[in-house]
């Protein structure tokens, strides 16, 4: 394994992350302990989660990845031995609705959803506690353009929302906060605060793979000269950059096989794309698989590569990524794809 620096802090963190949302719909808690084993005996110090989790949501699943992560840290003890980062669900997409009375960022949900997790977790404190997704309305999960029209009604409350963590993080329930999902803008307004004094992100967790690169237009800039850490999520794109889904095969367990709605990466131009990045994977004496997260962890902006998995073969594979260098040429040939199919799966 290799680690680097979460950025503004002292913690050391693998440079591949262990995904768990699966934990709880895909993986019982079984499943979820014997990942965890294998993790953390493969090198990952770094998990990530929600409270919103499992996914897809549901009120009778919500919480439960929390709850495995929890079983375990209790039953082996080892709190100490791994950077913990979860997130507080953002508001709108109405199917949340009954995680409290009000989803958003104030005080008193704030207060309600970081009790909750350390709960469910069973430890004292979060390494990095993120803000799931903005209040305001952007353009993620599917949604390519941005709409202006939405935010005519947002009333900025930045500075309010870094004082309640500060609180948390002076009391010892959170070391570091984050964001999820966030855009350029939102990057730095937080950093606009934080000049005023006020406690800084150390990182955003937004999606990232061959077929969506869009944060290397404008936000992978405001990373690096605001030294803000980057954590990618579906680098596999729900798993259709193994090939698995590619002439219509539909996998008996996979993912969008049970969550058909979950197509956000499955779109025509996503699937020429992959197709295109299989046949460079092939050329090299690679799986697309092991191409698609090396192509990741190589980037200079990515702090962690956050991966998923439902079985400890699928998490093997993902974690040996780590060994693999991609050469110029491979990085050339990738790139040509990405100029002629740029970001098909917004």
């Amino acid at each position: 394994m290799k680690y680097t620096n979460l950025p503004n802090t002292d913690l050391k963190v693998s440079k591949i992350c262990l995904g768990t949302m699966t934990f709880g719909r895909q993986n019982t808690e079984a499943e979820a302990h014997q990942q965890m084993d294998y993790a953390l005996d493969n090198g990952v110090n770094f998990v990530d989660t929600a409270e919103m989790y499992a996914v897809p949501f549901t009120m009778e699943t919500q919480g439960l990845t929390e709850k495995y992560i929890g079983s375990w840290l209790n039953k082996t003890g080892k709190r100490d031995e791994i950077v913990l980062a979860t997130k507080i669900t953002g508001p709108g997409r109405g199917i949340f609705k009954d995680i409290r009375k009000n989803l958003d960022f104030s005080k008193e949900s704030l207060e309600d959803a970081l009790h909750k997790s350390l709960k469910r977790l069973q430890t004292d404190y979060i390494d990095l506690y993120q803000l799931h997704w903005p209040e305001r309305s952007v353009n993620i999960f599917g949604i390519r353009d941005y709409d202006h029209a939405p935010n005519l009604q947002w009333a900025d409350n930045i500075a309010e929302i870094l004082d309640s963590l500060e609180r948390f993080v002076k009391e010892g329930k959170i070391r570091h906060i984050g964001m999820s999902n966030e855009t350029p803008f939102g990057v730095m307004r937080y950093m606009e605060e934080h000049r005023k004094g006020k406690l800084k992100m150390v990182s955003t967790q937004n999606s990232y793979s061959l077929l969506q690169r869009r944060d290397e237009v404008g936000l992978t800039e405001v990373l690096q000269m605001e030294h803000v850490g980057y954590l990618a999520y579906s680098p596999l794109a729900f798993g259709v950059l193994s090939g698995k889904y590619l002439n219509n095969q539909k996998p008996e367990g996979a993912r969008v096989t049970l969550f058909p709605n979950y197509n956000r990466y499955s779109g025509n131009a996503s699937l020429l794309a992959t197709d295109e990045y299989r046949q460079i994977a092939r050329n090299h004496g690679l799986s697309l698989t092991q191409m698609a997260l090396a192509f990741v962890n190589s980037r200079p902006f990515v702090t962690s590569n956050i991966i998923g998995a439902t079985s400890i073969d699928q998490l093997s594979e993902n974690l040996d990524s780590i060994n693999v260098s991609l050469s110029e040429e491979m990085i050339r040939e990738i790139n040509k794809v990405h100029g002629q199919i740029p970001n098909p799966a917004p």
